[in-house]
């Protein structure tokens, strides 16, 4: 089991999930057609730096940049690049900011112009995924349980959930203990605890739950093409039930 937070250490996690919630909104304003990923993810590194925090993902085994960037068919991981945006196109963008030692780690989906509505469902139904996970993540209940009613909302939808990424607790480290899978069947794994922190990352897509990697060994595709969504915050389970540190 990972480690359990104070609320003191709480409230640290939460002041850097401030910092990459703030990053997210500015992003938002910034993607376009004719943006390219690389110039958003020189914007993310330059604001966490100037916000006081770390952009933990870059150097992270080797990794080179401060955010995945993950367009249209990359289930996630997808390396920055100098592509320019096209409307239509729909952008994955996952950061994890260090600010004094702590860690908060958030995902979003955007639309680039305006989405076709196969690729609006897609956002919409992940985005509902994400919230019906956290929704679990109560004390007393298992992480089985966050897995079981994110997947429910996928099969809902229609959608299928890519099992190759998982959850994770977080806090001083990027990736502790538990692993939060987001298909799983209820009642398994370990009881969720008050302190503890973690994220929910479900990642939906249109088609085969399947990915292959490209040669980077960064970016994880969908195998059939099909267009993938992916929403994740940092929670903290308390006994009030879970808190999100990433809005």
């Amino acid at each position: 089991m990972g480690e359990l937070k104070t609320a003191a250490e709480i409230a640290r996690i939460r002041k850097a999930g401030a910092i990459v919630a703030s990053c997210h909104k500015e992003i938002n304003k910034r993607l376009a057609p004719g943006v390219t990923t690389a110039e958003i993810d020189a914007f993310a590194e330059a604001y966490m730096v100037r916000h006081g925090a770390r952009p933990a993902q870059k150097g992270y085994k080797g990794y080179r940049y401060a955010t995945c960037a993950s367009v249209n068919d990359v289930c996630c991981h997808g390396v920055p690049t100098n592509k320019p945006l096209r409307s239509g196109d729909i952008v994955t963008i996952d950061m994890v900011a260090e600010l004094d030692g702590w860690m908060a780690d958030s995902a979003w989906t955007y639309a680039v112009g305006v989405p076709s509505a196969e690729a609006a469902r897609l956002m919409q139904a992940t985005k509902q995924a994400l919230m019906a996970g956290i929704a679990a993540a109560v004390p007393g209940n298992r992480v089985g349980d966050i897995g079981f009613a994110a997947g429910t909302a996928a099969e809902r939808a229609g959608l299928a959930v890519v099992e190759s990424f998982v959850g994770h607790g977080i806090g001083r480290y990027m990736h502790e203990q538990p692993q939060v899978a987001h298909r799983a069947r209820p009642g398994t794994g370990k009881k969720l605890r008050a302190g503890m922190v973690l994220t929910v990352e479900p990642i939906l897509t249109l088609g085969s739950p399947y990915i292959r990697l490209d040669a980077d060994g960064w970016t994880a595709r969908s195998f059939d093409g099909k267009w993938s969504a992916q929403y994740e915050h940092t929670i903290a389970i308390t006994e009030q039930g879970p808190v999100i540190l990433t809005e």
